[in-house]
């Protein structure tokens, strides 16, 4: 009798969270908003790279509150919040616009688990676009000014001796008022511009370390010598840390293992070690440990792979995996979606377009505008996809000449707004550095905020000499990084052509379908052009493959295709925004695709 009262009690609370949080708005959403659960909320690990053991999930209902810029902490509050999501979204179950006169205010209670009695206790956060400080027990403890990666805080010494420790964050975002990185989105949605996102829109979780405990690996693969170089940061930063750092393959075995100084690149040599590859997207575990009287210890994993770009029998400069030339072909990927927005609403759909990706027969995904949460990149691992990461565009207003070299204008930035654009640039960097899906750096888009082209390229190739640099996606073009990317919309077309660097198609395509109950709004919906139904569609599409095929043997060495899915206005995705409906034959762009790749080596 006690097991059943227990039972329904449980299912009573659960009942009554769900009760609590409904999705709002009348805008189509995905089939996992259905699955998303209050009290569960993106309940996976959200670090895969550096994982530990004593941990405790934030996400859930929080308060909150819209208020004008620079007041203090709402008496009261205007309700729930589901966080991570987004305050504009639907999941948030608020779907507000909070503006850049406001700022939004968030407030939970939390317990410190009694089994890290003795450890230090960190706050981290995924990613709150874009100025986020954090009170815990009403003490401002710290701030972070940057939309798209994680930070963390040692609350340790602002706990109580309460149950109950009170979190409180104030985020400010601009959005398009401001200079900061913010993408595509816009106070004014339209067309290719999106919704704003304000706030939390990653896990937020705590830790319990010990008070010197790891905080960052840096895991970079050297091929050609069979060696790995492991940088382990901790938190003192001494240099008599010493870590310990052991390498497994996929039946557990240790393979490699060294110790060195905190700080400084240990280097792990395996004997004819396994390569990663879109086909064989082979990863070794990593166990690595901080030494001393108390120990920290934390998993990982890493991969062998090489990028770069070579001459081929024509003087072609190709990009090359592990120097073997190979064609990257892959859909333009925005991570929009119509009920998280900048979230998805769980970690199966997270997933699901990366797969569908692999199924349609690319190697390759251009992140565009937008950084995923570490999981992404870790699916991307785990699957064999091939990653071009974007920095997110913002301080836009210069001109673009995309068919000239040295065309248009750089924008004039102030100085403001070109420290934050390395600081964000820096993160969003070392948040990817150890992924192997990522190969290529693109810090501009289409002339969009361009600014010292030369220098940035420059910065970013010292910061990351084992990756490509795309220095501008589709111009303005400049004399610097390995990459001349061109785009043009529908048809591919090589309208320049580079010597001395890899010659890519970085946007093409756009075939728009619009779908009658599967669309954001009832507007005018964006398509470079727009068929009927799917045949059409699979025709086009495989149109244009045919003339990339001749494009590629004359010089292109990859192709980005517009788009993965529809975003809100724009209907040129291979799926609706829902991900409800296929656009096209999938067996019939798999095969044109895969013809597509090869005829780089045929």
């Amino acid at each position: 009798m006690k097991k059943i009262f227990m039972l329904c009690s449980a299912l009573l609370c659960l009942f009554s969270a769900q009760a609590q949080w409904q999705p709002v708005g009348d805008k189509i959403k995905t089939a996992w908003a259905e699955k998303v659960n209050p009290a569960q909320v993106l309940p996976e690990y959200p670090r895969p790279q550096l994982v530990r053991n004593d941990w405790s999930n934030l996400n859930g209902e929080w308060e909150y509150a819209i208020r004008t810029k620079g007041g203090v902490e709402p008496t009261t509050f205007d309700g729930k919040i589901l966080v991570p999501f987004a305050v504009e979204s639907s999941l948030s179950g608020v779907q507000k616009t909070v503006g850049a006169e406001n700022e939004l205010w968030y407030r939970r209670t939390f317990n410190v688990p009694s089994a890290w009695k003795g450890k230090h206790v960190m706050l981290n956060f995924g990613a709150v676009d874009w100025r986020a400080d954090v009170y815990v027990n009403d003490i401002l403890i710290g701030s972070h000014q940057g939309g798209y990666t994680p930070f963390s805080f040692d609350i340790t010494p602002y706990l109580t001796g309460q149950k109950d420790q009170k979190l409180t964050v104030c985020v400010w975002d601009p959005s398009d008022k401001g200079y900061q990185p913010r993408g595509k989105q816009t106070s004014q949605p339209e067309g290719i511009w999106y919704t704003p996102v304000t706030g939390i829109w990653q896990t937020v979780w705590m830790e319990g370390v010990a008070a010197n405990h790891i905080t960052a690996i840096k895991a970079i693969p050297d091929i050609d010598n069979s060696v790995l170089g492991v940088t382990v940061s901790t938190s003192n930063a001494r240099v008599t840390d010493i870590v310990e750092v052991q390498l497994f393959d996929a039946n557990k075995q240790v393979v490699a293992e060294a110790k060195g100084v905190q700080g400084k690149e240990i280097r792990l040599a395996v004997e004819k070690p396994q390569l990663w590859s879109p086909e064989n997207p082979y990863l070794y575990d990593m166990k690595i440990t901080l030494l001393g009287k108390i120990k920290d210890e934390v998993k990982s994993y890493t991969a062998f792979r090489k990028i770069s770009m070579e001459k081929d029998a024509q003087g072609i400069y190709r990009m090359c995996l592990n120097n073997k030339p190979l064609f990257q072909y892959g859909p333009l990927d925005q991570g929009w979606w119509p009920d998280g927005l900048y979230t998805a609403p769980t970690d199966e759909a997270l997933l699901f377009d990366i797969q569908k990706t692999k199924e349609w027969g690319f190697n390759m995904i251009r992140k565009h505008v937008k950084v995923e949460p570490a999981r992404w990149y870790y699916h991307c691992d785990r699957e064999g996809m091939l990653v071009w990461q974007d920095m997110p565009s913002g301080d836009m207003g210069n001109a673009w000449e995309p068919h000239v070299y040295n065309g248009g204008t750089d924008k004039q930035r102030s100085q403001a707004s070109i420290d934050n654009f390395y600081q964000e640039w820096k993160e969003i960097m070392d948040l990817c550095i150890s992924n192997p899906s990522v190969v290529v750096w693109v810090p501009f888009n289409e002339a969009w905020g361009q600014f010292d082209t030369e220098e940035v390229t420059e910065w970013t190739e010292n910061y990351d000499p084992s990756r490509l640099v795309n220095s501008a996606s589709g111009g303005n073009y400049r004399p610097c990084g390995d990459i001349l990317d061109l785009h043009n919309y529908p048809a591919p077309e090589m309208y320049l052509n580079d010597p001395q660097r890899i010659n890519v198609l970085g946007e093409y395509g756009g075939i728009g379908l619009p779908i009658e109950d599967h669309l954001w709004w009832n507007k005018r919906n964006w398509g470079y052009i727009q068929f009927k139904n799917s045949d059409e569609v699979t025709a086009e599409y495989v149109k244009y493959a045919n003339i990339l095929k001749d494009l590629v043997r004359r010089g292109f060495s990859a192709a980005v295709y517009t788009q993965t899915t529809d975003v809100e206005g724009e209907v040129n995705g291979l799926m609706t925004y829902d991900r409800k409906v296929i656009k096209i034959n999938e067996a019939a762009v798999r095969k044109v695709n895969q013809e597509v790749i090869k005829a780089m080596t045929e």
